[in-house]
């Protein structure tokens, strides 16, 4: 039976869940193997939907519909679209008690690591236009196309990667800034997500210690009053409430730019998990419901982005360009790093939370909470996410167009 006028049938459809459901079995399976106490954890759903879409795309392709590869990354679009929303206003929900008093303690270290972490990102690809430019045989448009594209995606920032596409000057360049986001998108996933727990263990951190000091530093937090009345014994309710308005209010433009969908839904979930209810009305989901859909958002991103990443990795792949993206990857969080804990003085968990917003790295986010055993990180990931997000936007436009 066919639907949509042929683009969809039963058996299409029941392939992609089919496929979806099996990305997600084994790669929690190749997620839990541990090396040395380290392990990819969530992130090995990326790993294995990347690998089904180099291998299988074409036969999900032809599973919904026979040669419409534009709808089936339609389709892993909205996957993705909708993980994103789930992970990130849960953790703007998790994070919004205590997200005003962290964030007035340490307001300026937050605002000065995410302006350091996207200058960082900016200058290694300025770098590197410079440095292999004289390399390839590509135009000076071209090669700078690929070279911020490679930065978007070094820095896993789809908005970045969205206004480098509509900040040059033809569609064809705009596949090469797609090329670029796609070929340094995997480093910039497993990275940050193996960057966030090498750190404790190269310190030796007591991470019981570590927990307290991230406590101190949230020196005022809202508790919730009694009574209140709560729409459904879950809190879809408001959950639901906070996403639709995010999704206007990222909606909206200012020129090129918007906070997008991510920042929107972030925003609105701080707020309302900042102030816990309307009146007699609970604006709080409970903590289980907020940690399902933390942990099920993050994983249909992961298999969105990995799948329909994985149909061009192999096609467009070019070690060179690859060893620029880790680059890209590597330096702003080393940096990042040594400037949050000598200068910042900040602790160690506060420093990780903010490079995970600072790389707008939402798998890392997940993966450090796990390590660190609280959800207070999300603190210093959702204060310096806003600043990372403007800043790439903006670098990626200016890369463009001086360089171009």
């Amino acid at each position: 039976m066919s639907l949509f006028g042929g683009y969809l049938n039963v058996t299409g459809v029941t392939f992609l869940m089919f496929s979806l459901f099996l990305i997600a079995a084994l790669g929690y399976a190749l997620g839990r193997i541990t090396i040395k106490g380290v392990d990819l954890g969530t992130a090995g759903v990326f790993i294995v939907a990347l690998i089904y879409g180099v291998f299988f795309y074409s036969r999900l392709s032809g599973q919904l519909k026979a040669g419409d590869a534009t709808f089936v990354s339609s389709a892993l679009k909205i996957v993705e679209n909708m993980g994103l929303i789930l992970f990130v206003s849960a953790v703007g929900f998790i994070a919004g008690p205590n997200f005003v008093g962290n964030f007035k303690k340490n307001y300026k270290s937050y605002v000065l690591l995410g302006l350091v972490i996207i200058l960082m990102g900016a200058a290694s690809c300025i770098l590197c236009i410079f440095v292999g430019r004289p390399l390839t045989d590509l135009t000076n448009e071209e090669f700078t196309a690929l070279l911020v594209g490679l930065m978007s995606g070094s820095l896993t920032s789809t908005p970045a990667f969205s206004a480098a596409k509509a900040t040059v000057a033809t569609e064809a360049l705009e596949s090469v800034v797609a090329v670029g986001y796609g070929i340094a998108y995997l480093f910039g996933v497993v990275g940050v997500v193996l960057f966030v727990q090498i750190m404790p263990k190269l310190l030796k951190a007591d991470m019981k210690k570590e927990r307290e000091l991230l406590k101190v530093d949230a020196t005022e937090s809202r508790t919730l009053p009694s009574g209140l009345m709560h729409m459904d014994g879950f809190g879809i309710m408001p959950f639901a409430l906070a996403a639709v308005l995010g999704m206007l209010v990222g909606s909206v433009k200012f020129g090129a730019f918007s906070l997008t969908t991510t920042g929107g839904c972030l925003l609105m979930s701080l707020l309302f998990g900042h102030f816990g209810h309307a009146g007699k009305v609970s604006l709080t989901p409970s903590i289980g419901t907020l940690k399902v859909f933390r942990e099920f958002g993050l994983m249909l991103f992961l298999m969105g982005a990995g799948v329909s990443g994985g149909a061009s990795f192999v096609k467009y792949f070019n070690p060179i360009y690859f060893l620029y993206g880790i680059v890209m990857t590597i330096l702003p969080m080393i940096i990042g790093f040594i400037v949050a804990r000598k200068l910042m003085k900040l602790s160690l968990l506060n420093t990780l939370g903010s490079i995970t917003g600072g790389m707008t790295s939402t798998p890392a986010l997940g993966t450090l909470i796990n390590v660190a055993e609280t959800d207070d990180v999300a603190n210093a990931y959702a204060a310096t996410y806003p600043i990372a997000l403007v800043s790439v936007v903006v670098a990626a436009q200016l890369v463009i167009l001086f360089l171009s």
